[in-house]
């Protein structure tokens, strides 16, 4: 006969079953059985984090880089409405995630009671699955089924309500085994049939990237794609889904992409979209590729049915998992196909991605050479949301995954978060995460939880005193006309130092390389606070200019 449990023991033994190593955290008095058990479970590393927000972002970039869902506890109410923004972004990201949020308890539902929210209706709208455990006793099959919604198709994130007496009351629960994700494996006549669409294509490009890929996927891909000379194009951000090395490499679209790029996708006839969704962003809001693509074929390959034909027509829809995909593609050998323009195209993201002096006083685009020069190639890079990112994605040539994180969904804050998550999930690899000044205080005080949590990790932090996107939006529609966008910032290096940091300030290029080098020596938190000037507002673009000056 099975012994009775607590719903909170029988939860941490079902996300042990389920293989859960780490849980991002802030602690609620809604889940208290689950940190109660948590304290027998050593095998689980629980990371207190400072804000719910922070929580959801770094169980995100978890979910990112382990392909196994991100796991974080909130509590109900306020914790459950701050920790929304890393499921929207798990969503919008296609990243596995399982957020649980405490609850009011069974008998107090309905009637407003302290912090109570309708969770279930308010995740739904977000998330793939949004549900609450009543029986304790059914406590496995419901996190079974979490981890089965969040790994399958195109995966996501899941939230589950635990009603505060539920987790504390006993229950008899039998385990349920790891969840393993069901492959989608690739239709054998696709492969003949995009090769018979390469064979009558005379200017085809792959746009690559998202749902399900990991390096196994890219190095088959870019594989694919050197013998065939295929251009091999990365969507918005996910330019670590193929080695950047590779000699097909074409670059990014997104924001700011090599205006040379933009014309190979407008001049192309044919295109192999592989796990993109073609989002808003990669797509520069449905105008760079329409949906209707006229004068061309697409051909798209997703694991997840219900994305197919859901906004573009397809002229050849896959239904597979990207990695199995990308493995029969590059197991076929078609010596009749074969293309110049992958090596032209990777000479073009060569010129545009090597920086050239701009004049300012601390100029960025040199910065980032230095830092190509010092840091290992493997770094992973994190990032939030601004203009500051532009220089990132431009200069930066990414290893394979994962060394890019970064919201597809444009949420600020993400930065700092998810270099803590990759700090932690590879202690052994150089972290940075690059903030603007505006994204750095929405979660900076997360860098106590790098304190905290001993990790490692360079934060270069670029202050130009706005918040720049919108600035730049400003000047182009509004010119001269500043309102809203002007920023009172702190001494960032002393606030780093006193999450017990190292940190220094660099306001002229010829500072910067030495500072890297001394940043680099640490062994804990390094910041480097970059004074940047508003009229450089990113790599292409002045606020002169903008004005017309």
């Amino acid at each position: 006969m099975m012994t009775p449990r607590t719903g909170g023991r029988i939860l941490v033994d079902a996300l042990v079953t389920q293989g859960c190593d780490r849980i991002f955290t802030v602690p609620g008095e809604s889940f208290l059985p689950v940190l109660d058990a948590l304290y027998d479970t050593p095998s689980i590393n629980l990371v207190v984090t400072r804000a719910e927000g922070g929580a959801a972002f770094m169980a995100e970039a978890d979910g990112k880089m382990t392909h196994r869902p991100g796991i974080a506890f909130v509590t109900r109410g306020p914790g459950a409405t701050n920790a929304s923004i890393g499921v929207h972004v798990a969503m919008q990201d296609s990243t596995p995630m399982i957020l649980f949020v405490g609850d009011v308890a069974r008998d107090a539902r309905d009637r407003e009671g302290f912090q109570e929210v309708d969770l279930p209706a308010f995740f739904t709208p977000l998330a793939k699955w949004a549900a609450r455990i009543e029986d304790a006793a059914r406590i496995p099959e419901y996190v079974a089924r979490a981890y089965a919604t969040a790994i399958s198709g195109r995966p996501g994130p899941v939230v589950l309500a635990l009603p505060e007496d539920m987790l504390e009351s006993q229950a008899q629960a039998e385990d349920r085994p790891a969840i393993a994700r069901v492959t989608q494996a690739c239709p054998a006549e696709a492969v003949g049939h995009v090769y018979a669409l390469l064979r009558q294509a005379r200017a085809p490009l792959a746009i690559v990237g998202g749902a399900d890929w990991d390096a196994e996927t890219g190095r088959d891909f870019a594989d694919f794609a050197r013998r065939t000379g295929l251009p091999v194009v990365a969507a918005f951000r996910r330019q670590d889904a193929i080695p950047n090395e590779s000699p097909v490499y074409a670059g990014n679209l997104g924001y700011g992409p090599n205006p040379k790029l933009v014309q190979r996708v407008r001049d192309a006839d044919l295109l192999l979209v592989v796990g993109a969704r073609l989002g808003e962003a990669t797509t520069d809001g449905y105008t760079l590729i329409t949906p209707d693509h006229p004068g061309q074929v697409l051909v798209h390959v997703h694991p997840d049915a219900t994305e197919l034909d859901r906004v573009y027509r397809t002229d050849l829809a896959v239904c597979a998992d990207t990695r199995a995909f990308a493995a029969a593609i590059a197991n076929v050998s078609d010596h009749s196909v074969h293309f110049e323009a992958g090596a032209q195209a990777h000479a073009e993201w060569l010129d545009w991605s090597t920086p050239a002096p701009n004049g300012a006083a601390l100029d960025l685009n040199l910065c980032w050479a230095v830092l190509r020069e010092q840091l290992p190639g493997d770094s992973i890079i994190c990032n939030g949301a601004g203009n500051f990112s532009a220089w990132a994605h431009r200069f930066w040539h990414y290893a394979a995954k994962p060394s890019q994180l970064a919201p597809t969904a444009g949420a600020m804050g993400y930065g700092v978060p998810a270099a803590i998550a990759a700090a932690l999930r590879f202690p052994e690899r150089q972290v940075v995460a690059v903030a603007g000044d505006g994204d750095f205080l929405m979660n900076g005080q997360e860098l106590a939880t790098a304190a905290h949590q001993g990790a490692r990790l360079l934060v270069l932090l670029i202050d130009n005193g706005s918040y720049g996107t919108i600035r730049m939006h400003q000047e182009r529609r509004y010119p001269a006309r500043v309102s809203g966008t002007d920023l009172a910032n702190p001494d960032f290096a002393a606030l780093a130092h006193a999450h017990g940091g190292w940190a220094e300030t660099v306001e002229r290029t010829d500072q910067f390389a030495p500072a890297l080098a001394r940043a680099l020596e640490q062994s804990g938190v390094a910041l480097l606070h970059l004074r940047t000037e508003i009229e450089r507002i990113s790599p292409a673009l002045t606020i002169s200019g903008l004005r017309g000056g």
